[in-house]
């Protein structure tokens, strides 16, 4: 298969088991969800989903040289999305605003429902190993630490959102390494750069305002769906056009449905944040990363080398916080 990726370019993959798993329902479901869950009304024109991003983990750790598993734990890593991404978590009692982990702790149950433990074994490869995320640190470790997943929706998200310039990507790129199943980057100057662009995502992107609105205003009209049974939590496992083809068609006669579809579309300026005057309080996971560079003949972190950053570290790792505003939004067709 020739795949042209926005971020490594065009590659050539080979491998078998690649080729299945990628062509396999549950892989090819990922090219309707988005990313992020629904931003358009709040960053138009901005599109990358899931499936792009999972092939980009897996080119990632390929262009690293990772192992065959680990390349595979990477392409299939966010299969247990639901529609519209981690607005699940504020639909469903079991997600979590703060952790935004739902997808995570369905992931063993949801991958073994699906096709790929029989394709892994036609290839004698053991579900079991694939699905232990410990066996790869490369693909996945713990936040403040960078991973295959993190590296690559930063670079493309950032990409996307123009916040990072062509040679930028190739100088983040070309100064990453890998060492003892730790990406490490060659100097400290460039892992700075890194750490401080990433930061910025964080707060004007993954965990800004925009964000918060789009999270639990989408996760509202989901739950209000599901109360009222237009739709189940399996339903959630389709696409986002297709769950939203299900609930939409209930608009007309369900007023608080509507309200919810209102909101959902309206741009940012509509919702304010203010502790002394609010309809709803609202977490939102936040993202920080301390990477791990050389310097000065050793492996340091950023914030060893940086006190202020260790400080800032501190502060974002803990969730964001919302206080909305629903302000009133003219009836639309969206």
């Amino acid at each position: 298969m020739q795949y042209n990726d926005r971020i490594y370019g065009s590659v050539e993959i080979k491998e078998s088991v690649i080729l299945e798993l990628t062509a396999c329902p549950a892989i090819q479901r990922l090219k309707e969800i988005d990313c992020s869950g629904y931003m358009k009304p709040h960053f138009p024109n901005i599109e990358r989903s899931r499936f792009e991003h999972s092939l980009g983990v897996f080119l990632l750790l390929r262009k690293y040289n990772a192992s065959l598993e680990e390349q595979i734990a990477g392409l299939i890593h966010d299969v247990s999305h639901s529609a519209f991404s981690h607005c699940v978590d504020y639909a469903l009692a079991a997600g979590s605003q703060k952790e935004q982990s739902h997808q995570d702790n369905v992931f063993d149950a949801f991958v073994r429902q699906t096709e790929i433990p029989k394709i892994l074994a036609k290839y004698n490869i053991d579900v079991n190993y694939i699905l232990d995320e410990k066996n790869f640190p490369l693909e996945e470790n713990n936040i403040p630490d960078i991973c295959a997943d993190r590296i690559d929706y930063f670079l493309r998200e950032g990409t996307i959102f123009k916040e990072l310039s062509q040679s930028q990507l190739q100088k983040f790129l070309t100064n990453l390494t890998v060492k003892n199943n730790n990406w490490i980057f060659k100097n400290y100057a460039v892992a700075s750069e890194y750490a401080q662009l990433f930061s910025r995502l964080n707060k004007v992107y993954w965990s800004g305002l925009p964000s918060a609105i789009m999270f639990i205003t989408v996760g509202n009209f989901l739950k209000r769906a599901l109360a009222q049974k237009y739709i189940t939590e399996r339903d959630l496992y389709a696409t986002d056009q297709a769950v939203l083809a299900q609930t939409k068609k209930h608009l007309a006669q369900d007023e608080i449905l509507n309200t919810w579809w209102q909101r959902m579309n309206a741009p940012t300026k509509y919702f304010t944040s203010d502790p002394q005057d609010y309809d709803q309080l609202v977490h939102v996971k936040s993202r920080i990363v301390d990477p791990l560079c050389q310097h000065q003949g050793k492996t340091k972190r950023v914030s060893d080398i940086d006190e202020k950053w260790k400080k800032i570290v501190g502060q974002e790792l803990k969730p964001k916080e919302y206080f909305i505003k629903f302000g009133k939004v003219e009836n639309h067709r969206f």
